[in-house]
């Protein structure tokens, strides 16, 4: 009985919430129930622990397909990342590649967490394959790839995954921000 108050307590909240923008790349599944709650909590920009209760339930009790059950797994793995919890995120984002490897946001989302541990270099093929593979809000992703190229001290390169952020997503203001620290100067080439 506690729990499902809890979990009806989350529902209401989720349902007052506004989305947020984020680097996280969540999963929309549709059709009633636990996953599509557990969705809306991920592209809501949720990050509370009961929120992940409806991803709990719904891999543990719904029957998905499974292009909704490795969605679940990432949208779980969303929440666990906001929570900077990257190790649990990096397993479920594992798992949704396992069972659903041409699912873009699992890769992506895979190299937002390894980002989030610091471990730039590895984030990149995994950033790249989600862009290949194409994800909903590819801005996300080159905005990541941003990150972890700068981490990696390339700022040509973050620079111009900034600029591509920006032009994806014009209204997002997280790439605009990152931008404003640029200085752009040319030079000129002796013939």
């Amino acid at each position: 009985m506690g729990r499902r108050l809890s979990i009806l307590a989350a529902l209401a909240a989720l349902s007052a919430a506004a989305g947020a923008g984020s680097a996280q790349a969540a999963v929309t599944v549709i059709g009633g129930g636990m996953a599509e709650a557990c969705s809306k909590a991920a592209v809501g920009g949720r990050s509370d622990e009961r929120f992940e209760e409806f991803c709990d339930l719904a891999l543990e009790t719904e029957f998905l397909n499974a292009r909704d059950r490795a969605g679940t797994y990432v949208n779980r793995g969303v929440l666990r990342m906001r929570r900077e919890e990257y190790p649990r995120a990096i397993a479920d984002f594992d798992q949704a590649i396992k069972m659903k490897p041409d699912l873009g946001e699992g890769h992506v989302n895979r190299g937002a967490a390894l980002i989030g541990q610091k471990r730039y270099a590895e984030s990149l093929p995994a950033i790249d394959r989600g862009l290949e593979l194409g994800v909903e809000e590819p801005a996300k992703a080159y905005y990541n790839r941003a990150l972890a190229h700068e981490g990696l001290e390339d700022a040509r390169s973050a620079y111009f995954d900034y600029q591509k952020a920006q032009e994806l997503a014009p209204g997002w203001t997280a790439p605009t921000e990152q931008l404003a620290r640029f200085s752009v100067t040319t030079r000129t080439v002796p013939n």
